[in-house]
């Protein structure tokens, strides 16, 4: 795991349209942390990016919103309500995760048993206010050089 201190939302957006600027269809990106740590506005940053202009919100209470008027479709799923993995069988999240769009799971350590073997993870940490420690972990090569790229 490679690990970036953070400032302010500023940074954080930068590198999360960054990432935008770098997947493609079929990725999946698994977003941790506290409560108030940063995954929703890593995510809006990272629709910003995808140049979705359609207002992204946490969806907490539908666990699902599609986007689909961006470079590439986005699936935000917001987990937090889930209480056992196989309630995403439901959603037919595998439709999602192997689909043409890229997904963006916040809480994504509620659903590991059920993530693909390939992924990109992000951890925030709260250090401050504003700081946060990012935390990137790679499941394989093609990963790993977005993992570089984000952290030149």
């Amino acid at each position: 795991m490679t690990c970036k201190m953070i400032n302010n939302q500023e940074q954080t957006a930068e590198i999360a349209k960054k990432l935008a600027e770098l997947v493609k269809g079929g990725d999946v990106i698994c977003l941790s942390g506290d409560l108030g740590a940063g995954k929703t506005t890593f995510t809006q940053a990272f629709a910003k990016g995808l140049n979705i202009e359609e207002p992204v919100t946490s969806p907490t209470f539908t666990i699902l919103h599609e986007y689909h008027e961006g470079r590439i479709p986005l699936y935000h799923f917001d987990v937090y309500r889930i209480k056992h993995p196989m309630e995403m069988e439901d959603l037919g999240y595998e439709e999602y995760f192997f689909g043409n769009g890229v997904c963006v799971i916040e809480w994504a350590t509620l659903i590991e048993e059920i993530l693909p073997s390939d992924f990109l993870w992000i951890d925030l940490t709260v250090e401050g206010p504003q700081e946060r420690k990012l935390c990137l972990k790679s499941t394989n090569e093609y990963y790993e050089k977005i993992v570089e790229e984000l952290l030149k």
